[in-house]
């Protein structure tokens, strides 16, 4: 049966692996749609080692583990999941859904890879979160869609939508794409838009593990050291709150140094402790 170490509270899942697809290959044509391109044989081969690093990992955490998988609808998020799927074993796999709110950033029905270089080029200059590729989404309606479908996965662990024994320790793994994976951590940590903005990109089929801290709260600094986070474009600030996280329950409580960025504020600081009673207003 599940030692001590196989879940820290089973009603959770112990890690929720965000999973970023493998490298696809450019159409013959240079003009295809997004959502059909496929996997290049170097994308196949980095699915393959991604599904067996995944494992190890599991296998080293707990003889006991089961894995329910979210994937994009993508060609190349499918045919990632399924490379993957060959280093675990049936018996470990509980379920897999095909989960729309996970597909790629919309550019546009028809993708010209020139054109897409000089769109790309422009929303590095506007912003990536507020710019909208034309007929395609801003990272902001990515945003929204990801926000629907963490509403919908945290009813499916409230209601206990993942068969498994008590004994087992649970595992989410999301199959997506770069932007939406950025997108999806945004969204679990509250993270700003400036902050957001400091992200860097996943590498094809590089995977981000978001597991349970001592205190019962999700953080990547379980699993990635410093030097990883700060690679992918976490600051001081960002890093520091994965470890609280990694170790304390609830332990964020908003202060004035949350909020305050927001307020003006002149530079000699007045305006600080200037409010005045009406009492104190009657006897001067």
């Amino acid at each position: 049966m599940g030692g001590k170490n196989c879940a820290v509270e089973r009603w959770l899942p112990k890690r929720i692996v965000l999973v970023r697809h493998g490298e696809s290959k450019e159409e013959d044509s240079g003009i295809c749609p997004g959502h059909s391109s496929r996997l290049s044989r170097r994308g196949l081969e980095q699915a393959k080692r991604a599904g067996t690093l995944i494992r190890d990992l599991l296998d080293s955490s707990c003889s006991s583990w089961k894995m329910y998988v979210y994937v994009s609808p993508y060609e190349c998020t499918r045919s990632t999941l399924m490379e993957m799927g060959r280093a675990f074993p049936r018996t470990r796999l509980i379920g897999v859904r095909e989960e729309c709110r996970v597909r790629e950033q919309d550019f546009g029905n028809f993708q010209d890879a020139q054109k897409m270089k000089q769109l790309k080029e422009i929303r590095n200059k506007f912003g990536r979160f507020f710019y909208r590729f034309p007929e395609g989404e801003s990272g902001a309606d990515v945003y929204d869609r990801v926000s629907s479908f963490l509403e919908s996965m945290w009813r499916d662990i409230d209601m206990q939508r993942f068969p498994h024994d008590g004994d087992d320790e649970l595992n989410l793994m999301i199959v997506s794409h770069g932007l939406a994976i950025r997108i999806f951590l945004m969204r679990w940590f509250r993270w700003t838009v400036e902050q957001f903005e400091l992200l860097k990109n996943p590498k094809n089929c590089e995977f981000r593990v978001m597991q349970l801290g001592e205190g019962g709260e999700y953080s990547l600094a379980v699993h990635h050291d410093e030097a990883k986070l700060t690679a992918w474009g976490l600051s001081d600030q960002m890093i520091a709150d994965q470890n609280l996280r990694a170790s304390i329950r609830n332990h964020h409580h908003p202060t004035a140094e949350d909020f305050l960025t927001f307020f003006g504020q002149d530079d000699d600081g007045a305006g600080e402790d200037e409010h005045v009673s009406p009492a104190t207003r009657v006897n001067e």
